[in-house]
């Protein structure tokens, strides 16, 4: 007898992959929680039904949220995970000798919990002496910061449920203010392919747009997420996410990466027409 998982990605598309076994399978305060283990795809978590990484594919998402800006901005010191509970992000950050300080805000303990049980390829770095834990929502943790953070990553889950606020401009603004003058704060941006996805990724970036003098959209190709064509989003106070790209001293730094390489930094950035032209109508009101 075989065990599929299978996603929905719209009314008329589902993404199946076979299972050999369910590791975990819970329920927390705030979503259900899953972890499957299979032959093409590694381990995978999922939450509510909807694939947050496999370890195939994870390092995909996890480097280009994190390296991207850290080839751009010249001296973090301090950087905040929003969400990000599997640790994959703060995996990468504690790749950089230059970051004294981590902090992470995720509303879900048993994330947490269970990652590290299951998933220690991504959770292997959450115990490191320079990360603090915060189990809060995100939304309401930025309220009280100001000017502390160089840099802030939004790792956060689709725009609904728990994640709903962290897509807010509310939630931007506070990011803002939490920055110092040259900060960035990078987000996942959702997939601009399937109509309601897209519809998602417009609201997110007029957004941002109106808190960030700077904001540019980057993408990679991740299989599992809908569509495999995933977008990321740049926000910053003054560094440009392509010109003020540093590559002679991120490749200096020797850290060897699967997927993220400086000379990929800069393609990302080059978008195809179908997303320039949703974002250009979402920009063309401001």
């Amino acid at each position: 007898m075989e065990l599929w998982f299978s996603e929905r990605h719209t009314p008329n598309v589902k993404l199946s992959i076979r299972v050999e076994r369910q590791l975990f399978n819970g329920q927390s305060d705030f979503q259900r929680i899953d972890v499957f283990e299979t032959k093409e795809f590694g381990r995978f978590l999922t939450l509510d039904g909807y694939i947050m990484l496999t370890e195939k594919d994870e390092f995909i998402y996890h480097e280009m949220m994190t390296h991207v800006p850290m080839a751009v901005h010249p001296s973090v010191e301090r950087a905040l995970v929003i969400g990000g509970g599997d640790g994959g992000v703060i995996r990468e950050l504690t790749r950089y000798d230059s970051i004294k300080q981590i902090d992470i805000a995720e509303i879900d303990p048993m994330v947490v919990e269970v990652c590290k049980k299951y998933l220690p390829q991504t959770a292997c770095k959450l115990d490191d002496p320079r990360v603090n834990i915060y189990f809060e929502d995100g939304l309401k943790f930025m309220r009280s910061k100001q000017d502390t953070y160089d840099l802030i990553i939004v790792d956060s889950t689709d725009p609904f449920g728990p994640g709903e606020g962290l897509f807010t401009r509310e939630f931007y603004g506070n990011c803002y203010k939490a920055l110092h003058d040259d900060g960035i704060m990078v987000n996942q941006h959702e997939s601009p392919f399937y109509t309601e996805d897209a519809k998602a990724c417009q609201l997110a970036h007029k957004h941002i747009i109106v808190n960030f003098p700077i904001s540019r959209i980057y993408q990679a190709h991740i299989p599992t997420y809908p569509s495999g064509h995933w977008l990321f989003g740049f926000a910053s106070k003054n560094y440009h996410p392509v010109h003020d790209l540093d590559a002679a001293a991120w490749n200096k730094r020797g850290i060897k990466t699967r997927y993220y390489t400086t000379r990929l930094h800069t393609g990302a950035f080059a978008l195809p027409a179908y997303v320039e032209e949703f974002l250009e109508n979402v920009e063309k009101e401001y």
